[in-house]
C-alpha cells in the first residue's frame, strides 16, 4: 500500500475525485441552468457572476462543463462495464474450453482488432445512430476485443495449473471451475485494463462529439463544447481552453492512477519490494 501512495498516484486520485465530484454534483446542482439561452449574456468574460464566462448563446460555461463531466463519466462507466462483462465472458469461455469454438471466436476477435477502436466505433455508430446509448454500444463493442484477448491470455496461463486439475479431479463442472477458480484470478488484470479503458473511452467520446457524432446538442459534452468553440477562438479563447483542460486533466489523472494500480497489482512489481 505504501508503494501505491506515491505523489503520482495522489495527483491522479485528486484529479479523478474532482472530476467525479463535479459529475455527481451536476446531477443535483449547477450554478446556472446549463441549457438556458440568454442572448443578453453572450460571450461574457470570466468574472464574479459567470466564473468561467458564457458561450455564444449566453449559457454558463462552468455549468456546462459540470454537466459535460456527468455525461462523459456516465458514458464511460457504462461502456467500460459493457466491455468488461462481455469481453470477460467470451475470454473465459474460449480460453478454458478451447477447440473449434476458440478458433472461430478468436479469428473474429483478431479481425476486429485489426481496426483502430475509434474507426470501428464510427462504423458501428452508422448502425446504432449518434445518441448516448448508441455511443455506449459502439464504443463498448469496439473495446470488447481488447478485454477478450487479455482475459483469454490469463485463462490460458491458468487452465493447466494444479488447482484447476484438482477441481477437475473432484468432479466439479467446467462452469463451476470457471466461475469459482478462473474468474477470480482475472480480476487483477481486468482492474488495470478497466482503469486505462476509462480514459480511452473519455477521449474517444470527446473525439466523436467533436466530430458531431456524439451526444446530440443541446446536451453538453466536452467534445461538442470544443467543436462549438472553434469559430470563436479569437473572440472568446476561454471557450476552447476550459473544455480542453478538463479532457487533459482527466486523462492525466486516470493515467497516473492506472499506473499506480498496475504497479500495485502486477506480481513482478511485488517481487521487487
Amino acid at each position: 500500500m505504501k508503494k501505491f501512495m506515491t505523489p503520482q498516484a495522489l495527483i491522479g486520485m485528486l484529479f479523478v475525485v474532482l472530476i467525479l465530484g463535479a459529475a455527481l454534483l451536476a446531477l443535483v446542482w449547477t450554478p446556472h441552468d446549463p441549457l438556458k439561452i440568454s442572448f443578453s449574456a453572450r460571450f461574457k468574460a470570466p468574472g464574479a457572476e459567470w466564473l468561467l464566462g458564457t458561450d455564444e448563446f449566453g449559457r454558463d460555461e462552468l455549468s456546462r462543463l459540470m454537466a459535460g463531466a456527468s455525461n462523459s463519466v456516465w458514458i464511460s462507466c457504462l461502456t467500460v462495464l459493457f466491455s468488461v462483462i462481455v469481453g470477460t465472458a467470451i475470454g473465459v469461455v474460449t480460453g478454458f474450453v478451447r477447440g473449434w469454438l476458440d478458433r472461430i471466436v478468436m479469428a473474429f476477435i483478431n479481425a476486429l482488432l485489426a481496426f483502430p477502436g475509434l474507426l470501428l466505433a464510427l462504423a458501428l455508430l452508422a448502425v446504432f445512430g449518434a445518441n448516448q446509448y448508441g455511443i455506449i454500444l459502439a464504443l463498448g463493442l469496439a473495446y470488447t476485443p481488447s478485454v477478450t484477448r487479455i482475459v483469454r491470455g490469463t485463462v490460458l496461463s491458468l487452465r493447466e495449473k494444479e488447482f484447476i486439475e484438482s477441481s477437475r479431479v473432484l468432479g466439479n463442472s467446467e462452469l463451476y471451475t470457471m466461475v469459482r477458480h478462473i474468474l477470480p484470478n482475472c480480476i487483477a488484470p481486468l482492474t488495470v485494463l478497466a482503469t486505462s479503458m476509462f480514459g480511452w473511452v473519455i477521449l474517444a467520446e470527446s473525439a466523436l462529439s467533436f466530430l458531431g457524432l456524439g451526444v446530440p446538442p443541446p446536451a453538453p459534452t466536452w467534445g461538442n463544447m470544443l467543436a462549438s468553440a472553434r469559430p470563436y477562438m479569437a473572440q472568446a479563447t476561454y471557450l476552447s481552453i476550459f473544455p480542453g483542460l478538463c479532457i487533459a486533466l482527466t486523462l492525466l489523472g486516470i493515467n497516473f492512477l492506472g499506473d499506480a494500480v498496475r504497479d500495485l497489482l502486477d506480481p513482478r512489481m511485488k517481487g521487487l519490494e
